[in-house]
């Protein structure tokens, strides 16, 4: 690209006056829903019409480019991410956002990339009467970029020109010097995410219609740097080309960042075809039956004694088996080691009227129908200690809601239907923070939570916090 003096353009001293129209104009944009953010899609025509037409309206628009460079920046900064999302327009830029939207099975989108939109958006803005700023870059770059731009478009307004070395102690200055410019749009190159954050926290105080940050974009034209022929752009490797002629700034970029970005693409489309759930679900099935095995291994003979204990006070039956209601509804026999008396079931009815829990769920703390054993087993949890029985069944799992009986279901009032989306657990988030203590309500409603945001670390550290709360035994009856 051929070098043009900065001599070669006047910047504006005075500012222009604002075109009269004042509206916002149709959007030409379709959305797409990629790593969480809303890209725009439309033809690079319509894109480049549509943003000098938002330059001539009173509207205020902040545009910036997503590429791969931007999801990976975007999964570790929370405040580019926020940045992203406060933007009114983001448009898809690189081989990578193509790459992602045939991953996620979506129509092919276009590549409306800064470097390809900057000449289209000079061409209208000289047509259209808007003057134009461009912000960043070394000392000069942002003036041989627009003196470029005046000697293909001689009527294109320059309204001004900064580089973007500036102490924020210029920031006021700055932006002052930005709004008296008259400039209808601002270009921001500080690259990501320098750019987007700066732009986030000034917005308020840019009185220009259109905002973008546009990265690296002065470069190319001010001939600092020479851009990929147009047959390796349209074999999408203009990538590699930036690599080779920058291998020292752009080798973790691009050899390290692209693989970061195919991975984040990949766990994107499985978790949008519900694999990352499945995965999930095998492996909380794999580690319930580990650590099944493993605590029934260790606590055998607690197992034993507990189950001589329950024998021997009524000569009864060991084991108490009951219907619980599991995932989806499904009924299923869960174990517990009998801690009443062989008619519980029996006087139960009599004694709802007297239940410590309102609603739902009956409890009692002095429950006449306990055994003396039972007091025992319960107030250490080991009445519980069979359903690891049930978890290699498959019946249960270590950690989830407490299955409930089939009345207490039929009770259930609107979203606590949903502590069945999951598969019943021993332990639970209300289990270890205060068991019976709790009422039904919040249990339901920490029940849900738990299966909205579970994971594997969630599970472990409510299995670790199970055994000081059994210990402690608050809550327990």
């Amino acid at each position: 690209m051929k070098h043009i003096p900065a001599s070669a353009f006047r910047t504006a001293t005075v500012p222009f006056p604002a075109p009269a129209a004042r509206f916002t104009p149709a959007s030409p944009f379709e959305t797409r829903d990629m790593f969480g953010l809303p890209i725009a899609n439309a033809s690079r025509e319509d894109t480049a019409d549509h943003i000098v037409a938002l330059a001539r309206s009173a509207t205020r628009h902040t545009i910036n480019f997503i590429n791969a460079h931007c999801v990976n920046t975007m999964k570790k900064d929370r405040t580019y991410r926020a940045a992203l999302h406060g933007s009114d327009i983001l448009l898809p830029d690189g081989a990578g956002m193509e790459i992602a939207s045939k991953a996620f099975k979506q129509p092919r989108i276009e590549n409306l990339n800064g470097t390809d939109l900057f000449p289209m958006l000079c061409e209208r803005a000289a047509k259209a009467g808007v003057g134009i700023f461009l912000l960043g870059g070394q000392e000069g770059v942002a003036e041989d970029a627009a003196a470029w731009a005046c000697a293909e478009w001689p009527a294109l307004r320059i309204s001004g020109t900064q580089n973007g070395y500036l102490d924020r102690d210029d920031e006021d200055a700055l932006i002052e010097r930005i709004n008296r410019s008259g400039a209808r749009m601002l270009f921001v190159g500080f690259g990501v995410p320098l750019q987007e954050t700066w732009i986030a926290r000034n917005r308020d105080r840019l009185d220009v219609p259109v905002v973008l940050g546009v990265g690296g974009l002065f470069d190319y034209y001010s001939g600092r740097i020479t851009r990929a022929p147009a047959m390796i752009r349209a074999c999408r490797g203009e990538w590699a080309w930036r690599l080779a002629m920058e291998p020292r700034r752009m080798a973790g970029r691009y050899l390290v960042g692209n693989g970061v970005f195919l991975a984040h693409t990949a766990l994107e489309a499985a978790k949008l075809r519900g694999l990352d759930r499945a995965a999930s679900e095998m492996a909380k099935r794999a580690s319930d039956i580990v650590v099944a095995v493993c605590a029934l291994l260790m606590l055998l003979p607690i197992f034993l004694v507990a189950a001589l204990a329950v024998w021997m006070e009524d000569r009864g039956p060991v084991f108490f088996r009951q219907t619980r209601i599991g995932r989806a509804g499904k009924p299923f026999t869960m174990l517990k080691f009998r801690s009443m008396y062989t008619d519980a079931e029996a006087r139960r009815a009599e004694l709802l009227a007297r239940s410590d829990r309102q609603g739902t769920c009956f409890k009692m703390t002095n429950d006449p129908r306990i055994t003396a054993a039972g007091r025992v087993l319960r107030r250490y949890s080991i009445d519980e200690l069979p359903q690891l029985i049930n978890v290699l069944t498959g019946s249960m799992s270590i950690v989830g809601p407490r299955p409930a009986l089939a009345n207490e279901v039929a009770a259930y009032r609107g979203h606590q239907i949903e502590r069945l989306h999951g598969a019943p657990g021993i332990t639970c988030t209300w289990q270890v923070k205060g068991r019976a203590l709790i009422p039904f309500e919040r249990q339901a409603i920490m029940d849900r939570a738990y299966l909205r945001k579970r994971s594997f670390m969630t599970d472990m550290r409510l299995l670790a916090a199970t055994v000081p709360a059994v210990i402690g035994g608050r809550g327990a009856c």
